[in-house]
């Protein structure tokens, strides 16, 4: 039988990185534009949209051009990012119960280092960043990370905070879990037909072996329904 895999985005989901992420923007903003941008000042939904498509919305030119050569550094500069509460003995937990865990995430390889103490990087046993993949809604990153991990779809679990993260797990066929604490909120992935929404980061550990398991089951009783 296949080993259990659970996979997970970084930002929003293991990462609480939403005051870093904004205040990068606007701080980005503010040096493109001569004037000052805050980040209650950013467009609305800042925090889920494409960074490009929000640095355009605020009439900053050529923001694609700017994000590649100043991102990095607007993020070393903002305030930083810390991991959730619980993460890393969920993380031990799902470890000891034999299951393979990884990571598929937006974020470069070189900003890993910055954003994740070396505890919780030991704790995944592949990482899938941008230069490695397809970029998320494409399913590339999370059927990578399977495929170095040897596992299979139907026994892996991928948990994200976004409906980009939604759609490229289904485009994957793994269940999805929400994490309700993320970007996005727990209504919207409701709505998108996630697997089940998690409350708390407190819920990361081996209780998302059980959601691989019911996923399994209702996908047989679908199958057996139409033959």
């Amino acid at each position: 039988m296949s080993r259990a895999t659970v996979l997970f985005d970084l930002d929003g989901v293991l990462l609480d990185s939403r005051g870093t992420t904004l205040a990068a923007l606007a701080g980005i903003a503010t040096a493109a534009l001569g004037r000052r941008v805050t980040v209650d000042t950013l467009p609305a939904g800042a925090i889920t949209a494409p960074r490009e498509e929000v640095l355009a919305a605020l009439g900053v030119p050529r923001p694609g051009e700017l994000l590649g050569s100043c991102w990095d550094i607007a993020v070393a500069t903002a305030p930083g990012a810390c991991v959730f509460p619980s993460v890393l003995e969920g993380l031990a937990a799902l470890k000891d119960a034999g299951a393979a865990t990884g990571l598929v995430t937006l974020q470069s390889r070189t900003r890993l280092p910055w954003l994740l103490p070396p505890a919780v990087l030991d704790m995944l046993d592949v990482t899938v960043c941008w230069e490695d993949a397809e970029p998320k809604p494409a399913p590339d990153g999370i059927l990578l990370a399977l495929d170095r991990l040897g596992g299979t779809a139907p026994h892996a679990l991928f948990i994200g905070d976004t409906l980009t993260d939604q759609a490229a797990a289904s485009s994957a066929g793994i269940a999805f879990a929400g994490a309700g604490w993320g970007f996005a909120g727990p209504h919207a992935l409701a709505a998108a037909g996630a697997t089940a929404v998690l409350s708390s980061p407190v819920e990361i550990g081996i209780g998302l072996l059980g959601l691989i398991d019911a996923a399994a089951v209702a996908e047989q009783s679908v199958s057996a329904d139409s033959l």
